[in-house]
């Protein structure tokens, strides 16, 4: 009798992993930009599996730029929680007809199954409201409620978010082959790279090296505690100008302009400052045309990773191992040993 419960539940389990040919797929990430980059590789292999499929994918507007143009994707739908946050505030009403307007530009669509990696219930129920009768995903604190198919979760540990949500795909049966994380710079990037190259000054044969202080801005106003002392970038900024004799570009948001200027008053004339005027794919752009880019725990580390280039990150409370470069390659990781490390286990 037993043998006979196995055979069966183990027929179960090879029937959750039978490929459909879906025609609609929808991804939801309201994450940040690495957050959303670990997801292209899954879009890479979903598409090349079925690429007649069209694919919408949820976001909020600030990972708005890391999905344009990526040719997997065929519809994005920004979801700021804060506009509706708002929204709210000023009127009930207003709030419900902005969110029931919303769901029914995803309704329209007629999404066939959602791979939801929110952990957040409220993404669960947008796709139950929006008629999208397979909903994947993972069942963190419960709040799994709105899914009818999901994994069991307690956290992200011991291996990268990417390995995590390939599982996802993978219990509906598509296969994890490509791994790299993509980001597509147009023809107007590639441009503003090569006058960024060009104003910096530096001379044919001449390394280029790009420095982001910053700690990117998922973390707001704690990003502090992901990044390197400015000190230590300005030693060593010091250092790689008198033993390469190179070029050193540095970027980062408008908000982090002030650690920028320090780099930038310090080293003269041997340093080009772009912070705060930049898009995404642009600083993307400027990555790929460097010889190495040394940079915080951060969006901006994974967008580095996605445009092809040498880094050396440095991480202090976050697990490289679960947040760090993917796939490993070109990627050199410094870590601080701080008292909490890893400084939360559990996510949330």
């Amino acid at each position: 009798m037993m043998c006979l419960i196995r055979l069966l539940r183990s027929f179960g389990a090879r029937n959750d992993k039978t490929l459909k040919n879906y025609k609609k797929i929808l991804f939801i990430n309201p994450f940040g930009i690495g957050d959303v980059l670990f997801t292209t590789p899954l879009l890479d292999n979903i598409k090349d599996t079925l690429p007649e499929a069209k694919i919408g994918y949820l976001c909020n507007r600030r990972a708005f730029e890391a999905l344009e143009n990526n040719p997997s994707i065929d519809k994005i739908f920004i979801y700021e929680r804060d506009e509706f946050v708002n929204e709210q505030k000023k009127s009930f009403w207003k709030w419900l007809s902005k969110t029931m307007a919303f769901i029914n530009d995803i309704k329209q669509e007629k999404y066939e199954i959602a791979f939801d990696f929110s952990l957040n219930s409220q993404y669960g129920l947008i796709s139950w409201l929006s008629g999208i009768k397979e909903r994947v995903g993972y069942d963190y604190k419960g709040r799994g409620k709105f899914l009818n198919q999901k994994i069991p979760l307690d956290g992200y540990k011991d291996k990268h978010v990417v390995d995590y949500y390939a599982k996802l795909i993978d219990l509906k049966g598509f296969n994890f082959i490509k791994n790299n994380l993509k980001i597509y710079p147009q023809a107007d990037d590639i441009n503003k790279a090569d006058e960024a190259l060009k104003e910096s000054g530096a001379k044919p044969g001449q390394k280029i090296i790009v420095v982001i202080p910053g700690g990117g801005a998922s973390w707001g106003k704690d990003a502090l505690y992901k990044q390197w002392p400015i000190n230590y970038f300005l030693l060593l900024c010091d250092k790689i100008i008198a033993k390469y004799k190179a070029k050193i570009i540095i970027m980062g948001n408008s908000a982090e302009s002030n650690l920028c200027r320090q780099i930038k008053d310090h080293l003269k004339s041997n340093v080009l400052d772009l912070s705060g005027s930049v898009s995404l794919r642009q600083m993307a752009a400027i990555c790929a045309k460097s010889d190495l880019v040394i940079c915080n725990d951060g969006g901006p580390l994974h967008i580095a990773v996605a445009s092809k280039a040498k880094t050396v990150s440095i991480f202090g409370p976050v697990d490289e191992k679960v947040y760090g470069p993917y796939p490993y390659g070109n990627h050199l990781v410094i870590t601080e040993k701080v008292t909490c490390r890893p400084c939360y286990p559990k996510i949330f």
